[in-house]
């Protein structure tokens, strides 16, 4: 069995830990035979996955080569080119979903992954606008689009990109679009030498277009009379958190979409002890915030 450890991700980044998990996806559909699993190494002064498979020599420039082949296949995708961005109404949305579900094969339900994963019609505001992910940062204002980005990071990501993101140190040296779940993306005047609005935004594309891709393991559920993303808890009057869990046994994608819905990572103070049954040595946690009509991610603290 092959192994390549993924130099360039930190699990403690939410947006390097969403990279890792995009990879891991998008991996397993590649390889779907070859035993695809993924864990976590303390390496090079954080956390970085390292994956598996039963690929003959398998290597770095050979990876690179099959994930981009499949992350292109992405451009024009319907997931990506229904909307700019999710805030739609119910009966657009819902046209939508049977859109996927009428396309939809046993092979092939990848529209529909997405869809579960944006929102739900059955959570709306008052205005008719659908429940949406926890995960979406923008809705249009600064011509930032939350679906439109995705759509732009699809046409513009190379493999130059992807191996920045995965095997070096992060660089910070391409244009937008950021999906903003990078703590550097918090621009905020107070936290800055000089005005964001005139500092071009730079970030690390090959992560980004990553990251979109394990979407689709965070799916949305109603609760009452709210919307409820994997992984994410808000008491009232409080801000929203994320956790999310570091493992050191090579695990399957299925095996991980169980560990990212564990109820136990959402507790204030989880039980190390019974986590480390589970074969997760470490959690993180970070916050969600709102500056303005964007949002942000807070940098990740163990719990």
């Amino acid at each position: 069995m092959s192994e390549l450890t993924l130099k360039g991700l930190d699990g403690a980044n939410p947006l390097g830990f969403l990279a890792a998990i995009g990879t891991l996806r998008i991996a397993t559909v590649v390889w779907p035979s070859k035993r695809v699993k993924m864990k976590w190494v303390q390496e090079s002064g954080g956390w970085r996955p390292r994956v598996f498979a039963d690929v003959h020599e398998l290597n770095e420039n050979l990876f690179i080569e099959k994930l981009n082949e499949n992350l292109k296949k992405m451009c024009g995708h319907p997931a990506f080119s229904f909307a700019k961005d999710l805030s739609i109404g119910c009966d657009e949305f819902r046209l939508r979903l049977v859109e996927s579900f009428n396309t939809a094969t046993f092979e092939n339900h990848l529209f529909s992954d997405f869809l579960s994963a944006f929102g739900s019609e059955v959570v709306v505001d008052k205005n008719g606008i659908i429940g949406d992910t926890a995960f979406r940062t923008m809705s249009g204002a600064g011509h930032q689009h939350f679906i439109g980005f995705m759509q732009e990071l699809a046409e513009m990501t190379n493999e130059s990109h992807l191996r920045s993101a995965l095997f070096e140190t992060w660089g910070y040296q391409d244009d937008k679009p950021s999906m903003r779940w990078d703590p550097c993306d918090d621009r905020r005047y107070a936290l800055r030498w000089g005005e964001p609005s005139k500092d071009p935004i730079k970030t690390v594309r090959g992560a980004n277009r990553l990251a979109v891709e394990a979407l689709p393991l965070f799916t949305t559920v109603p609760v009452g009379i709210r919307l409820e993303t994997t992984g994410f808890t808000q008491k009232k009057g409080q801000r929203m958190n994320w956790s999310w869990p570091i493992w050191d046994a090579p695990a399957s994608l299925d095996v991980v979409r169980s560990l990212l819905s564990l109820k136990e990572l959402q507790e204030e103070s989880p039980d190390s002890d019974n986590l480390l049954t589970m074969g997760i040595c470490e959690v993180f946690r970070c916050q969600r915030i709102s500056q303005g009509k964007y949002r942000n991610f807070t940098p990740a603290v163990p719990v």
